[in-house]
């Protein structure tokens, strides 16, 4: 059976770009996938036993009993893959000959591996001067944490962000303790900047003809997401800022945000709470910002008996912010999400499941994820045929001497 032809992605954004993409786990995946999501023709380069990621759990067998990582397949979906071991010196050979034809690496091994590989960007630079080379990184390809180990949950709990988190969870008090965390949140923020990162090279490049080298760090991307924080370190603030958690209903938890004079008032007249009226804590926004808890723990003898569908829908009447608290699964059966296109269904040798879209939609072109995730090596005939314009003969010489597959 022959392996599904590239997507017909010709009216997307990025259709006709050609993509290396040699990173492993979440960081680098992510943001070749979204350029996958436009359109470019994204090559995965892996070892002929496959990326780690394959195993990583949520899995299912397929009807050999093999099994398909859905996790893998997020970040993986529409990509093509060409198994190849960069060991060897004649796969390093072959990447040379397909970086003659490419517009974008991209890659997150720890500083230092492409160059050990023969792969570093002063050389593929070098071969193709348009080449527009992406390394995602912890700390980034210099100084001093550069070969420091750098997992997401690592580079967080550097960056201030796990002890802001901690911070607010103690009521805005200094001191709480971090709370233990599987969300990687470095991870995605990384590959979002170094996508957005390449889209400015290639705009660049579409004006000069050169291409350029990107270095994006986890720790930069971190200090990103904390605007406000970093500049309450260097000013801080003599009045806390209002800290948004749950208010208990009867079936589960609401966020409540009345942070305007018009939405306080709203929310004083639908609970008909006195205190929220001549309680002087609750006064004026200010005092408001800093009594916040106990003012949330008054609205809470109006919450609690209620049932959360009851609460959001009442408070929404009145023109009161508010949400539900869901849990992630929540979100797939969401009427909102599944009319606006959120989700979108993904096929790997296990069968479907669903897929998050990137989080714009385009008014042209399309940027849906790609519906089919590759086996490991099931595109390296057609890469090496449609990049390379290789003979059948000599493909299959170079997949003998190559991959295993």
């Amino acid at each position: 059976m022959n392996p599904p032809a590239p997507p017909a992605n010709e009216n997307r954004a990025l259709a006709g770009l050609r993509v290396l993409d040699f990173s492993i786990m979440l960081a680098g995946p992510y943001c070749a996938r979204l350029l996958a999501d436009l359109g470019a023709d994204v090559v995965k380069i892996e070892p002929p036993e496959g990326d780690d990621m394959r195993l990583r759990h949520p899995l299912r067998a397929d009807a050999e009993g093999r099994r398909h990582s859905t996790y893998f397949g997020q970040l993986n979906a529409g990509k093509r893959s060409l198994a190849l071991d960069l060991k060897r010196p004649e796969s390093v050979a072959l990447i040379k000959r397909l970086v003659l034809q490419a517009d974008v690496v991209v890659e997150n091994f720890r500083p230092g591996v492409m160059q050990r590989l023969g792969l570093g960007a002063d050389v593929l630079r070098a071969l193709n001067p348009r080449l527009v080379f992406c390394s995602i990184s912890g700390y980034g390809q210099g100084g001093a944490n550069a070969d420091r180990a750098a997992y997401a949950m690592l580079v967080q709990a550097e960056s201030g962000f796990e002890r802001t988190l901690a911070r607010w969870a103690a009521g805005g008090a200094h001191g709480g303790r971090p709370v233990p965390t599987a969300t990687f949140v470095a991870d995605l923020l990384g590959g979002l900047y170094g996508f957005a990162a390449i889209q400015a090279a290639l705009v660049q490049r579409a004006r000069t003809g050169e291409g350029q080298v990107i270095d994006v760090a986890l720790m930069d991307s971190m200090l990103n997401l904390l605007v406000y924080e970093l500049q309450e370190a260097q000013f801080p603030l003599k009045a806390p800022r209002p800290i948004y958690g749950p208010v208990a209903a009867a079936d589960g938890d609401v966020l409540i945000a009345p942070i305007t004079e018009r939405n306080f008032q709203a929310l004083a007249e639908v609970t008909q709470l006195p205190a929220l009226r001549e309680d002087p804590r609750f006064a004026t926004l200010q005092v408001r910002s800093a009594n916040w808890p106990a003012m949330m723990a008054v609205v809470e003898q109006w919450t609690r008996p209620r049932p959360v569908a009851e609460v959001v829908r009442l408070l929404e009447a009145a023109g009161v912010p508010c949400a539900r608290y869901n849990d992630p699964g929540d979100c797939l059966a969401d009427e909102h999400l599944q009319a606006r296109g959120v989700f979108a269904q993904v096929e790997d040798a296990a069968g479907a499941f669903t897929g998050v879209n990137a989080p714009w939609r385009m008014s042209s072109g399309g940027s849906a994820i790609g519906g089919h995730v590759a086996s490991v090596g099931e595109h390296t005939v057609a890469v090496l045929r449609e990049w390379l314009d290789l003979p059948a003969e000599e493909i299959d010489r170079l997949r003998a001497v190559h991959t295993t597959r």
